[in-house]
């Protein structure tokens, strides 16, 4: 039994050419020299890139043109304009007659004070003040006194000096007649003398008297006025010992229990004037400096909408925050209350077709001067002039336009790289 071999299954093959026989090398081949491309390519563009930063950890923004709005919003808190605190003026037993929430009038009694050390201190100078007064009319009197007692005195001088003239005289005459010795005639002279120095003497006093009455008075006077002051001063302090409302209003707090002991100028309560009601605000210290008195200010809350305008802002700068009040329009809101909350909006500046883009960290960084502008994946950094700052935008002046894509915040990580590679 003859068995068949394998010479009929072999097929003579024809010779393969060489392209077809190498197409797998030159795929490749062709392949490396792409990609080599395309890194050539890629090197080109990224030159002179410092480094790479995930785009992720970016905030980019295109610049735009539009409306640009500088407002402050912010919550604010409503307080009274006029919101005086009343004090003692006497360490003593207070007694209240309000309460908290009360409405007052001006001139209302709010609480007495039980001071008897002061009323006994009024009775004692009072007391002092009458005896000074009788001491200035018993002054007044004896000036009086006085000068008609001096008054006297000169007339009577006169008088003497008068009669001691005649008798000189008829001495003197007698004298040259033989019937009065020399001697007589001299004691008639030296009486004479003596008159009219005493004449003298008078006079003077007499002429010094109303200079001296005054002094003594207006002494005795100036201690009776003073004892007035005194007592004036106390009875103002009894007076005080009723706390009366400076202001028509509202009891706000009250700040000591009834029947308690306070000491000399302890707050006592508050008053509230509700018809004179203001908000405050607190804005940021950059915002704050572009804030005038009367600027335009929108005010919200509880459903109801005012009008309002900015009234003061204040010179001081406290944990980065500048105090400021706004005063309400023409419109007087009805039942808001002392620190009630409300949202507010001060309009500082509104123009169209401003150059801007989101407000970011950026401002901050190199002083505002720089930028980083975004171009296929590559960040460039590029001088900029900025304007004008909003809540939400700033205005670009010089260095960029609209469109631009730019790095607003994130970009403290390029450290100040001329160019850096966005990577995704």
């Amino acid at each position: 039994m003859n068995l068949p071999d394998t010479t009929g299954q072999d097929r003579l093959l024809a010779r393969a050419k060489p392209w077809k026989r190498h197409r797998g090398l030159l795929i490749g081949l062709a392949g490396g020299v792409a990609a080599l491309g395309i890194l050539f390519a890629a090197l080109a563009r990224f030159s002179g890139a410092s480094g790479s930063v995930d785009r992720s950890h970016l905030s980019i923004a295109a610049v735009e043109r539009g409306s640009f709005v500088r407002d402050v919003v912010a919550d604010g808190q409503v307080v009274a304009a006029v919101s005086p605190t009343v004090y003692s003026n006497a360490a003593g037993t207070v007694t209240l007659q309000v309460h908290a929430g009360d409405a007052v009038h001006q001139g209302q009694t709010l609480a007495t004070i039980e001071s008897p050390d002061l009323v006994a201190k009024l009775a004692q100078e009072d007391a002092s003040l009458q005896s000074l007064r009788i001491d200035w009319q018993r002054a007044r009197l004896d000036a009086e006194h006085n000068l008609t007692h001096m008054h006297d005195a000169y007339t009577q001088a006169q008088v003497d000096e008068k009669t001691a003239q005649r008798e000189y005289e008829r001495s003197h005459k007698a004298f040259e007649l033989g019937a009065y010795s020399e001697l007589q005639s001299l004691k008639a002279q030296d009486a004479l003398e003596k008159a009219q120095f005493t004449l003298d003497q008078a006079k003077m006093n007499f002429e010094l008297q109303p200079a001296q009455n005054r002094f003594d008075v207006d002494a005795r006077k100036a201690l009776f006025d003073r004892q007035q002051f005194v007592v004036a001063d106390l009875r103002r302090q009894v007076d005080g010992l009723t706390v009366r409302s400076p202001v028509d209003g509202q009891i706000g707090q009250v700040q000591i229990a009834d029947r308690a002991s306070v000491s000399k100028d302890a707050p006592l309560m508050t008053v509230v004037d509700l018809s004179a009601l203001e908000v405050e605000i607190k804005v940021a210290e950059n915002l704050a400096r572009d804030l005038r008195p009367g600027m335009s200010a929108d005010l919200e809350g509880d459903g109801h909408h005012w009008a309002g305008s900015v009234s003061g802002v204040s010179p001081e700068v406290v944990g980065g925050q500048v105090t400021t009040r706004l005063r309400f329009g023409a419109e007087k809101p009805a039942g808001l209350r002392q620190s009630q909350r409300l949202s507010v909006r001060v309009l500082i500046d509104r123009r169209d077709g401003v150059l801007m883009v989101d407000r970011g960290s950026f401002m901050d960084q190199d002083g505002g001067n720089f930028v980083y502008v975004v171009h296929d994946n590559v960040a460039e950094r590029r001088g900029v002039r900025l304007g004008a700052s909003s809540i939400a935008k700033v205005e670009i002046l010089e260095g960029a336009a609209v469109g631009d894509l730019l790095v607003i915040s994130g970009s403290d990580a390029f450290n100040g790289a001329s160019r850096v590679i966005l990577t995704h």
